[in-house]
């Protein structure tokens, strides 16, 4: 099997080092095992680090384009490649590199579609106790909304299968982790939990500035991505809430008016009326978003028709001795990266 560790970065010259010569060279089950560098627009010398280092590939945004599209372009770039697995991680070296074999494995044995590294962040040392507890909850938000079983739901450590990764699309602009979560879960993809390892790290987190905008960001994310696969059933919950207002001011203002008290109670039937407009707006919105979702989904079809295209292709292409450019149709089709990719072998 194929093998892609794909390693988002975005001004990683100090950091990528040291990351890159803990990766393992090889692994069991795994016949081929290849680096692949997504450079989010890094001002400093990440770039050429990568290639003094022999990382096999490297592909660039021009411009900062955030963690979620440097994920996803990994992704393409890496199924373009041919990649049977893909094992994304982070460049600053959090994640023990060690604990690659563990990751995989319930890829390779067909148990799953999708691993995340559980930090098991209620024992990490140098987390403190509010990390912990944010973490806690966030999960359990995301478990429940995404029926699956992750108890690390922002962990960057992931492997995923080239079935799982044809069918995720990442539409955030901010991370990737919860919203990949949900989607699994909402398209029938198994997800397990592998317990890792985890290196301290010094230095502050480049994904947000402060802990109040990341829980107000990674929030947002989750109630999008959740809206976005159940958009019906998120705008019926808003309009029965403001129809059953709606309702319950009206039946207050019955009350007085039966009791001959009727005078100054018309702001009921104000308020009324506007709660069961909006209620009703809201029922309407809804069964339109779900009308757009049934059309989003006939398009991610499409999209893995054409990745399982491309992958007979290349089968074809195999068997009568020849390689398909896959690289620079990507490159053609996405227009999001520059011609930077580097093809060689790792130097250690």
């Amino acid at each position: 099997m194929f093998l892609i560790i794909q390693i988002p970065c975005l001004n990683e010259a100090e950091s990528l080092p040291s990351t890159i010569a803990a990766l393992p060279e090889t692994l069991s089950g795994i016949s081929r095992i290849e680096i692949l560098i997504i450079d989010d627009g890094s001002t400093d010398a990440t770039v050429r680090i990568a290639r003094e280092l022999g990382v096999h590939h490297v592909v660039r945004h021009r411009t900062n384009r955030g963690l979620a599209a440097a994920f996803q372009t990994g992704i393409d770039t890496s199924l373009a490649l041919g990649a049977d697995i893909i094992v994304n991680t982070d460049a600053d070296n959090q994640y023990d590199a060690n604990d690659m074999g563990k990751l995989i494995q319930p890829i390779i044995s067909g148990s799953a579609d999708i691993a995340i590294g559980d930090r098991q962040v209620s024992t990490v040392p140098h987390f403190n106790s509010a990390k912990k507890k944010m973490q806690w909850l966030g999960s359990a938000v995301v478990r429940q909304l995404s029926k699956t079983s992750v108890s690390d739901a922002v962990s960057g450590y992931r492997a995923i299968s080239r079935y799982a990764a044809k069918k995720l699309f990442i539409a955030s602009s901010f991370s990737y982790t919860t919203e990949m979560i949900i989607q699994a879960g909402r398209k029938g993809l198994s997800v397990s939990s592998v317990p890792i390892n985890t290196n301290y790290v010094k230095r502050p987190s480049r994904l947000f500035s402060s802990v109040p905008k990341f829980i107000g960001n990674t929030a947002g994310t989750i109630l999008r991505a959740y809206a976005m696969y159940n958009p019906l059933k998120v705008f019926l919950i808003i309009g029965i809430l403001f129809g059953s207002i709606g309702l319950l001011t009206y039946i207050r203002f019955i009350y007085f008016y039966v009791s001959g008290e009727s005078n100054g109670h018309i702001q009921s039937l104000v308020l009324g009326s506007a709660c069961l407009t909006f209620g009703m707006i809201s029922v309407m919105m809804g069964i339109l978003a779900d009308l757009v979702g049934r059309n989003r989904q006939l398009l991610e079809l499409v999209l893995q028709r054409t990745h399982q295209i491309e992958d007979k292709i290349d089968m074809d292409a195999k068997l009568a001795g020849k390689v398909r450019p896959t690289i620079a149709s990507n490159e053609a089709s996405y227009g999001l990266i520059s011609n930077e990719i580097n093809t060689g072998s790792r130097d250690n």
